[in-house]
């Protein structure tokens, strides 16, 4: 089985993230289409053995991106395109039918309540997505909550596959010795109380609430990883509040952090774990038998050329959250309306208590699955009262709960391929496409107008490592 995918950008984000841990595990010859910012995930992809190409897409009224993806599809022989993120999904979608391409899937990584990656769901945004949904084979929800969205919208129950996220777990197991060197490296007390916190700094996220909250407990500390818009404010936020030296806003990885996993943590989670997982994963797919070996594709596109990934580059999966949730006694998540909730896994991975304001991957299961996990209502005098009650008591490390044994993304690749196969086994005849791209017809041709006159729904320029978690 060959298969293409296409996401709107590799910049570091849940979603690209997510990628590059399944197509280590996919059964089938996998080739990348980055439509935008190919960025440090597409660096690790192709270390990882996998091609990617950089479409050159300028912004979401590109539409002379649709012939040139189009042709890319023709060229490549693909059995199945799979699409991620909204800007990749309408166009690609469109494309793969240009291309002759029957079988389509794509997943829904970010569909909220409200909005869509972060962008609010407008009525031109929800009447194109619901449009292209159609053109598609199967959508792909990463959990209930997001299926049950798009039943509301309209897609029917037959073409919806619930496939959960997944995680590593291993990679995030408590670690001393890193909880160590990070705080050293940080310049914070071996016995402070951290908290900790991972995510895009924007306003959905509600990290003000947990600044705000942070402020009013003397003596504790907040490590915050992500970058974004809101930064800035919530820097001023903790210096109005006198706290500006107890809130460390780390962007999307902070030197400091990096830096302390310079001995024994860098063998736990450096390039000897990264090669581990290629060989581990090289009997389930043939492009991971062996260190990436074809030629980049060139197209006049951009394609990052492979490199060494050393433990702190940004293409790798690690160590900076590992590290971080290691030095850290309490994770938060304030976010009112996640699609999954990947990072409160992550956290409860390295034995944390969580505090969370939305977490479909443990609100779906019962209690006893993830027992170190706790809702809260976006208070700030409750949150303030919950991290005191933890503080007082010693939260220690918890036993890794069964819901992060639930969640392997082994299992998540298994369910991924069974849904290919039911794509393909659907899926009428290839037909046979002129060597010329035509230009779009009917339904398609409409929906590239559409495309024109909306606003760009692709994610933020500023994504951090849980950009979508």
């Amino acid at each position: 089985m060959k298969v293409l995918h296409v996401i709107t950008g590799l910049d570091v984000g849940g979603a690209e993230q997510q990628l590059r841990l399944l197509l280590r595990r996919l059964p089938a010859h996998c080739e990348v289409v980055t439509l935008t910012r190919p960025g440090p995930v597409a660096e690790g992809i192709e270390a990882d053995g996998t091609p990617v190409t950089h479409l050159g897409m300028t912004g979401n009224r590109d539409l002379t991106a649709l012939p040139r993806l189009t042709g890319l599809i023709r060229e490549g022989g693909y059995d199945l395109v799979h699409t991620h993120l909204y800007r990749a999904c309408v166009y690609g979608r469109i494309a793969a039918r240009m291309a002759g391409v029957r079988a389509v899937v794509a997943t829904e990584h970010s569909l909220g309540d409200a909005v869509i990656e972060g962008r609010r769901l407008t009525r031109g945004v929800r009447t194109l997505y619901r449009a292209t949904e159609r053109l598609g084979t199967a959508t792909v929800a990463v959990s209930d909550t997001v299926a049950a969205r798009l039943r509301r919208w309209g897609v029917p129950e037959q073409r919806i596959h619930v496939v959960p996220n997944g995680i590593e777990a291993r990679r995030f197991a408590f670690d001393p010795a890193a909880r160590a060197l990070v705080r050293t490296r940080l310049g914070l007390p071996l016995d402070a109380f951290v908290v900790g916190g991972a995510g895009r700094l924007v306003p959905g996220k509600r990290f003000d609430v947990l600044v705000r909250a942070v402020t009013q407990l003397p003596g504790v500390h907040l490590l915050l990883a992500g970058a974004g818009p809101e930064r800035e404010t919530l820097r001023r936020m903790a210096e109005q509040f006198g706290s500006g030296d107890r809130i460390h806003l780390l962007g999307e990885r902070d030197g400091a952090v990096d830096a302390a996993f310079s001995g024994r943590a860098t063998a736990a989670w450096g390039t000897a774990a990264g090669e581990a997982d290629r060989r581990g994963a090289g009997a389930q797919g043939a492009h991971s038998q062996a260190p990436h070996t074809q030629a980049p594709h060139t197209q006049g596109l951009r394609s990052p050329a492979p490199h060494a990934q050393g433990p702190h580059t940004q293409g790798s999966d690690g160590p900076d959250i590992p590290g971080l949730l290691s030095a850290i006694d309490v994770f938060v998540s304030p976010s009112p309306d996640e699609a999954f909730g990947l990072a409160v896994l992550e956290a409860l991975g390295s034995g944390l208590h969580v505090l969370y304001g939305s977490c479909p991957a443990v609100d779906e299961l019962p209690a006893d699955q993830a027992p170190g996990a706790r809702h809260f209502s976006l208070g700030v005098h409750e949150l303030a009262t919950a991290l005191r009650e933890l503080r007082r008591h010693g939260p220690g490390r918890l036993p890794v709960p069964p819901v992060v044994r639930r969640y392997d993304i082994t299992r998540s690749a298994e369910a991924l391929m069974s849904v290919y196969e039911q794509a393909l086994a659907a899926a009428p005849t290839r037909r046979r496409s002129p060597a010329a791209v035509p230009p779009p017809q009917g339904r398609a041709a409409a929906l590239s107008a559409a495309a024109v006159s909306l606003p760009d729904p692709s994610r933020s320029p500023d994504p951090s490592p849980l950009s979508n978690r």
